[in-house]
């Protein structure tokens, strides 16, 4: 993850959202650290290119890899890396990602299941991807009816394949801008976004930024990691002029607290 820490600040009662277009330079490419591997980072939909290794070395070492033990564990340890590696070689591969550990959390819950997916979420946003990008890649998955692997289970290998359907694209792309939102409330900076593009779309960002400004005050300046249901029902229903079923904002409510426990810590682990 990409990510930089700072002492907890007082935030307004709403989000101040920044023009991140008009306070970042325009992009060059350079390194940043993802699940402990290097990358050349450009922008998301350009895709990235391995730099933990070179292609001169990985011949290399796999030429050699007979001659010493040390050789064949340093072989294994880089096919370890580039499998990591290779989810962020493309917003195809990122949305896939994403979209696996969104299903994953779906189908097993679990509060590491779902930090899994924050976190897979987080890098997105550093590397300068959009909701609406990976949208667009997840539907095109879904219309090409390509089907998409379940993700292991404790370390062990799966078989199992599933199409996705459009609500789940829709479903898991909400939750990603979400996250997004949230980065975007906590107090500058948290994480560092290599991109002057807009993470999410002005429609989305004034449906949920309320929201989740509400959720960020209560963390940051009254140390709470849960309000009233009824209270973020009262929001939904002054923006948009409804409001979600109970259970559902309890579970959107999760995610943002979840979120700013990832990219903003404010107590010790235990």
């Amino acid at each position: 993850m990409v990510m930089m820490t700072q002492s907890p600040g007082v935030i307004n009662n709403f989000c101040l959202f920044t023009d991140i277009a008009t306070r970042l330079d325009p992009i060059t490419p350079c390194k940043v650290s993802v699940n402990s591997c290097v990358v050349t980072k450009g922008c998301c939909s350009n895709g990235f290119q391995s730099s933990h290794f070179s292609s001169k070395n990985r011949d290399k070492i796999h030429r050699s890899s007979h001659q010493t033990t040390s050789k064949k564990l340093l072989c294994q340890q880089q096919d370890a890396i580039s499998s990591d590696d290779e989810e962020y070689r493309s917003s195809r591969n990122i949305a896939i990602s994403l979209f696996k550990r969104y299903r994953n959390f779906i189908d097993r819950g679990g509060a590491d299941n779902l930090k899994e997916f924050i976190s897979a979420g987080v890098n997105a946003y550093a590397l300068g991807c959009t909701d609406e990008g990976l949208r667009k890649e997840l539907t095109n998955i879904k219309e090409s009816g390509i089907e998409i692997h379940e993700m292991q289970t404790y370390g062990g290998a799966t078989s199992l394949k599933s199409k996705i359907c459009y609500q789940e694209v829709n479903e898991c792309i909400l939750w990603l801008s979400i996250i997004f939102i949230t980065i975007l409330c906590t107090p500058q900076p948290t994480v560092v976004r290599w991109s002057p593009t807009p993470p999410v779309s002005d429609e989305i960002k004034l449906q949920w930024k309320g929201f989740c400004a509400i959720i960020a005050n209560a963390y940051y300046l009254r140390g709470m990691a849960w309000l009233p249901v009824k209270t973020l029902q009262l929001e939904q229903m002054a923006v948009v002029g409804r409001a979600e079923e109970p259970s559902v904002v309890a579970s959107r409510m999760r995610l943002i607290f979840s979120t700013l426990e990832v990219v903003s810590p404010q107590w010790p682990r235990v």
